[in-house]
């Protein structure tokens, strides 16, 4: 990483009222009570930055640093990011029609890391000093580990039926993990309320305006490993929806960029299980802004979150490019993660199951032709979630 960063992030915008905020300070929701979106001085970039040139770093996502809002390189907290593999479902499907986007092996494993680590540098950058959220799982692992790599300190709540691995491994990067008697969005009032005493900065999802450029980096990242072009269609495992926002954002800079044919775009899919729905309840309803879903449930729980504060942007993201919101049940869900599993080698985490789920679903029902291409994004390694018993007893005494 160079000692300078051609910066050039130019202030923060509401998502919802396009009110300007001044960057360069601390911001957690704008005064709607709705999330900031970093804009940049695109033009500058197009003047001084080659597409290919910064495609041929060998730095990750941190390569993008033209259009992410960290200024100062010494804020930069780095854990040996990469670019996350493209692997067929050749087995399944004909050749180059299905292909997983593998998030697994990011640092932490999961695709928490790209926002949690832009988050963490611009906590640093800013002067702050104690971060806390509420996670399902992989976000708080990343957080902790960023934020011990850069000395700040954490506080963690997730609910008490979190997968284990999750809280252990928070824990031992370093922060203050809590198991809660709750839900995503009961934890996160709880954080909130911490926030509002002084205690720490909320750190929450889409609450503060760096997470979501993190998470764009996986669309321009996408862009590039297709020859800048893009797939038909894109499926993203819908919680907070950061990613899913983040990328149509990056599609959007791209294009004013001159990087990318607007006619390029793909259909995004946000998909949920049945179990904790409301991007897909307020998408099949018409409306723009979803209720809360009560009594969520769901095994793939980095899904499983009742009420999204970006809840407008994931829909407008879905609706502006002719895409759909789909539900799956835990039963294909977890069908779908053995097939995978099975005939393709490839272990994926039940939220990036969900994906595939939702594509089958979606291939039946005609919503996505044969011979479309398509992108599904496995947010985490399999390897952090419970998997069945297996084993036969051998009794070596035995001959063969």
């Amino acid at each position: 990483m160079t000692d300078e960063i051609a910066n050039h992030l130019s202030h923060l915008e509401c998502g919802l009222t396009a009110d300007r905020y001044e960057a360069g300070i601390v911001h957690g929701l704008s005064r709607a009570g709705k999330p900031l979106l970093a804009r940049y001085d695109l033009s500058a970039v197009r003047s001084s930055a080659d597409r290919d040139a910064i495609w041929a770093r060998d730095t990750g996502f941190w390569k993008w640093r033209e259009l992410l809002p960290v200024r100062e390189a010494e804020n930069i907290c780095a854990l040996g990011e990469v670019d996350t593999p493209l692997i067929g479902l050749d087995r399944l499907h004909d050749k180059g029609i299905v292909t997983v986007k593998d998030e697994g092996r990011l640092p932490t494993g999961s695709f928490k890391a790209r926002g949690l680590a832009v988050a963490v540098a611009m906590a640093k950058e800013l002067g702050l000093t104690h971060l806390a959220m509420p996670t399902n799982g992989n976000a708080g692992s990343a957080l902790a580990a960023y934020a011990s790599r850069v000395g700040i300190q954490t506080t963690i709540v997730c609910p008490d039926d979190t997968p284990a691995i999750n809280i252990e491994e928070t824990a031992l990067q370093g922060a203050l993990v809590y198991k809660a008697n709750g839900l995503i969005n009961a934890c996160g009032a709880w954080v909130k309320a911490g926030a509002d005493k002084g205690l720490w900065f909320d750190l929450s999802t889409l609450k503060e305006p760096y997470r979501i450029e993190g998470k764009k980096t996986m669309g321009l990242e996408l862009a590039a490993q297709l020859g800048w072009q893009l797939p038909d269609v894109i499926f993203y495992p819908t919680g907070g929806g950061t990613g899913l926002i983040g990328m149509w954002k990056a599609f959007a800079e791209l294009i004013e960029l001159g990087w990318l044919e607007k006619t390029d775009l793909p259909r995004m899919v946000a998909v949920q299980a049945s179990g904790c729905a409301p991007i897909v309840r307020a998408y099949d309803a018409g409306e723009r802004f979803a209720t809360l879903w009560q009594d969520a449930h769901t095994f793939a729980a980095g899904i499983r979150v009742p009420a999204a504060v970006g809840d407008f942007l994931i829909l407008d993201a879905v609706r502006d490019s002719n895409g759909f919101a789909i539900a799956v049940d835990d039963a294909a869900i977890e069908d779908a993660r053995q097939t995978v599993a099975r005939e393709e080698g490839l272990l994926l985490c039940p939220e990036g199951a969900a994906t595939y789920a939702a594509y089958l679903s979606a291939l039946a029902t005609g919503q996505v032709a044969k011979d479309e291409r398509a992108i599904l994004f496995n947010c985490a390694t399999g390897l952090k979630y419970p998997m069945p018993d297996a084993g036969k007893v051998l009794d070596l005494a035995n001959p063969a």
